[in-house]
């Protein structure tokens, strides 16, 4: 007794005469159905490559198509054709073109001898599938389905919204329980014989032509009534995506089928040369009389589903650009933005970076260009320090400078003279670390030679724009790790806010700072404050600022100064 092979071809011809030729060479008959929209130049050639072989048959041809009872009348036909020209055959395996043996065809022949009865085809209730794609579980068994999904896919979809409306409603045939399972089976001469020559069979066949994706459910329910000895899995490796399409396996597979234990693998890309060299050599024994087990590879799909799913966070790419609160990342990794601290102290962004080890760039989203750190024309991932390029879409700018420094902390300056397109981005990313002295930008206006009238406008501009940024910052929105201070109060506090953002910077680091940035020259600042409301402008982001030269009179006479002017 051996194992016959039925199979349903209609590309890669060569292929398929390729494995048809291995199977039949180690005694297993194999029927053969092509499509018969292949064309008859194609046809006629894989029909006489074959011709040598005796137990090698072609069945007659149907039109197939996905989705339609054509797939189950092609696999009727070639199966009646297998019972009835080859008696030795104990079980009829069903596979494709694109199906490839993992193993030695010896192995499959012990695996059935030891199993006579017993019939491997994946065969579950309608309750019991969760992976049904596109809304049709139930539906597809009381619904009729005579358009193609495929090539008449409006006509498809409004007949099932009227038969919903008018709730239509088939009588599924006595006797019959809908199951559900792959299309890919191993049944006995037994089962398989009852099935096609069941006294109902033109009235299930009937009813099977109308619903929907028949193949995936005609075996399926027709064994349940023919034998009791069933294995509700199939022998054949065949991985579906979330969108229910086919996992298609590359030569870069080849580990991965080894370790899945299966007898067959579908489906596979027809130039995977080195797949069909290793698994067709009759001396390569890689499984070892395993028990097919494809779930010791279900958690590399889960993987890969989540992977294209999901992405990566913080990396955005035209093959999948998440939608809007579809991703589970704004950012590739945690940064730092500093609003202020440039107005209020000289080289702020040396000292940080001394004291932080960091990447500490100038203002990212200043008007002129991009203030890259050392002055650099060009950053990782060959970003510009054009700003029209930048401001074509900053918020990418950013997101893409994040991604391209992975494992390096980013830290930039920003303010209300900059771009605020990316304001909700940082407010509403995890990975943002953002410090605000607000008001200090005041102090560039202080130290500027333009006229009074024109400081006031741009005072008052400058200061719309930073409360609008603050209320960002403030909305409960918000899940970046914010702080404000208004300048009153930072310069108050002394080093204890620059301590507080080196350490959340720094987790790890146990150190005090010993050396602070250097302050601009204040004095005057409190006037100007003055001189801006008498104008008519009211100052009120930097505080309560201090009246008089002095802008922190209260650490004035202190032994040990929080700031080094």
């Amino acid at each position: 007794m051996t194992v016959g092979f039925v199979m349903l071809v209609h590309t890669a011809l060569h292929r398929a005469e390729q494995v048809a030729r291995h199977w039949a060479n180690h005694g297993c008959p194999v029927v053969i159905h092509v499509d018969r929209r292949v064309r008859r130049e194609m046809y006629q050639p894989f029909v006489e490559s074959l011709s040598d072989l005796d137990n090698v048959l072609f069945s007659r041809r149907h039109a197939c198509e996905w989705g339609t009872w054509s797939l189950v009348a092609a696999s009727q036909d070639a199966s009646e054709l297998m019972l009835e020209r080859f008696g030795d055959v104990r079980h009829v395996y069903l596979a494709s073109g694109s199906c490839l043996p993992l193993r030695p065809v010896e192995d499959l022949k012990q695996y059935l001898a030891a199993r006579p009865l017993t019939n491997f085809i994946e065969s579950v209730t309608i309750e019991d599938v969760p992976w049904t794609v596109g809304g049709l579980d139930t539906e597809r068994f009381t619904l009729r389905f005579p358009f193609s999904w495929k090539r008449h896919r409006r006509l498809f979809d409004r007949y099932v919204a009227l038969q919903r409306r008018l709730k239509v409603e088939r009588r599924i045939p006595a006797r019959l329980v809908p199951h559900l399972g792959s299309q890919w089976w191993c049944l006995t001469r037994q089962t398989l014989s009852a099935i096609l020559e069941d006294p109902d069979r033109k009235l299930y066949d009937t009813y099977f032509r109308r619903v929907w994706i028949p193949d995936e459910s005609y075996y399926q329910t027709l064994v349940r009534l023919h034998s009791n000895t069933i294995e509700s899995r199939s022998l054949t490796l065949s991985k579906f995506d979330f969108q229910g399409k086919p996992h298609v396996f590359y030569d870069d597979h080849l580990q991965l089928l080894r370790r899945s234990d299966c007898f067959v693998a579908r489906k596979i890309w027809p130039q995977a040369e080195r797949l069909y060299e290793t698994f067709l050599n009759s001396d390569v024994d890689p499984m070892k009389g395993a028990e097919p087990n494809p779930g010791k590879i279900d958690r590399i799909f889960a993987k890969a589903v989540e992977r294209r799913t999901r992405g990566r966070a913080g990396l955005y790419m035209q093959s999948r650009l998440p939608g809007p609160g579809k991703d589970h990342g704004k950012t590739s990794s945690p940064y730092s933005v500093f609003e202020g601290f440039s107005d209020l102290f000289e080289d702020f962004d040396s000292w940080l970076s001394r004291a932080v080890g960091a990447r500490v760039h100038g203002h990212l989203f200043a008007p002129e260009r991009v203030e890259f750190s050392g002055g650099q024309k060009l950053f990782a991932g060959a970003l510009s320090d054009s700003a029209s390029l930048r401001d074509y879409n900053p918020c990418a700018f950013l997101t893409s400078l994040l991604w391209n420094t992975r494992g390096e902390r980013q830290c930039f300056m920003f303010g209300p003279r900059d771009n605020q397109d990316i304001n909700w981005l940082i407010a509403t990313d995890a990975n943002a670390q953002i410090s605000v002295i607000s008001g200090a930008w005041a102090v560039s206006l202080f130290r500027s030679n333009l006229n009074f009238s024109d400081i006031r406008r741009e005072a008052a501009r400058l200061q719309r724009i930073e409360a609008a940024h603050l209320e960002i910052l403030r909305s409960q929105h918000v899940k970046a790790r914010v702080r404000i201070w208004t300048m009153a109060d930072f310069l108050e506090a002394g080093m204890e806010p620059l301590q507080t953002i080196i350490d959340e910077i720094m987790p790890r680091n146990v150190r005090r700072l010993t050396e602070a940035p250097r302050m601009r020259d204040l004095t005057g600042f409190a006037q100007f404050l003055q001189n801006l409301k008498n104008q008519g402008m009211k100052p009120h982001l930097m505080g309560d600022f201090p009246t008089g030269n002095d802008p922190n009179p209260r650490l004035a006479g202190r032994k040990r100064p929080y700031l080094v002017k």
